[in-house]
């Protein structure tokens, strides 16, 4: 994965314990990296890059514990999530800045297994650690009958959330069905392998639609209402409803729903251009290199 700036990248074994940070300009391996080995093998490494909104691009990983999440500065390593802390029983994984460096979402998981998400404020998590030891801002947890396989940021603001076909419900805030105090129309719960969006602003979800496929990983395109979804082969979709935009069954994927599972099915390889135009996924004898429709 490539920071926000271009400047810098991170290479890190999928299912091992160690990872670098990379000077893209020629520096070559600026420091070694390493997450917990507990149950290493059985989830997907925890990191992320971003930017704060000082600029200030950061690492998030758990370097110690696996449900401890630490935030570093991304070059130096400068540890900024510092203290005592109190951890709650979950697997971070697949952990996202939003793109104004005010969010970070986590699709991890609990045991039994059972996937969810979290979504914590940074602004208040550098105040004080913490607060990456709670519930987050997101009202999903282990206690629902959600389990979360995937989400990624839309903007600044969304966030769309996938949930299997295999368990029963994507939860609701607890809210009855009508407008809150802004005028936005809550959506209820969505069924089982629904695609959801939820606003932090008015922290609601906005839409949820069935899917007629498995949703595997989610890649947000570039501030629009369309995802990529990366499951047996990528295909192009409208969040807001779940309608197929287009697909491209010629390029192949691997099976692979959630971020826990079996070791032998990997999560796809695949990026979006900063622009959103155009999708590389990696295929056993190169990258293919999809253009995407308006």
């Amino acid at each position: 994965m490539v920071s926000p700036s271009g400047r810098y990248a991170v290479v890190h074994e999928e299912r091992g314990t160690r990872g670098v940070v990379v000077g893209l300009d020629g520096r070559g391996v600026l420091r070694e990296l390493a997450r917990a080995d507990h149950c290493a093998d059985a989830y997907d490494y925890p990191v992320a890059l971003g930017a704060l909104p000082d600029g200030r691009e950061v690492l998030v990983h758990c370097p110690e514990e696996y449900n401890v999440l630490q935030i570093e500065e991304l070059e130096s390593g400068r540890r900024l999530t510092g203290g005592a802390r109190e951890p709650v029983d979950i697997f971070h994984s697949r952990p996202a800045v939003s793109p104004d460096g005010r969010y970070l979402l986590v699709t991890g998981w609990v045991w039994h297994p059972y996937g969810v998400a979290e979504v914590y404020d940074l602004a208040a998590a550098l105040a004080d650690p913490a607060v990456l030891d709670g519930d987050g801002v997101l009202p999903a947890s282990p206690e629902t009958d959600a389990e979360v396989v995937s989400g990624c940021w839309l903007d600044a603001d969304r966030l769309a959330i996938a949930t299997t076909g295999e368990l029963d419900y994507l939860v609701d805030d607890g809210a009855d069905d009508g407008a809150d105090e802004s005028g936005c129309a809550a959506a209820p719960a969505a069924g089982a392998n629904h695609l959801g969006v939820w606003s932090m602003s008015v922290r609601r979800w906005l839409h949820h639609s069935p899917l007629d496929h498995r949703a595997g990983t989610l890649l947000g395109r570039g501030g629009s209402a369309q995802v990529v979804s990366l499951h047996g082969h990528p295909r192009l979709l409208d969040a807001a409803t779940g309608t197929l935009v287009a697909e491209w069954p010629e390029v192949t994927l691997t099976r692979r729903n959630g971020s826990y599972g079996a070791e032998h099915i990997p999560t796809p390889v695949a990026a979006l251009s900063p622009d959103g135009r155009r999708l590389a996924v990696a295929q056993d004898k190169g990258i293919a290199l999809i253009d995407l429709p308006d």
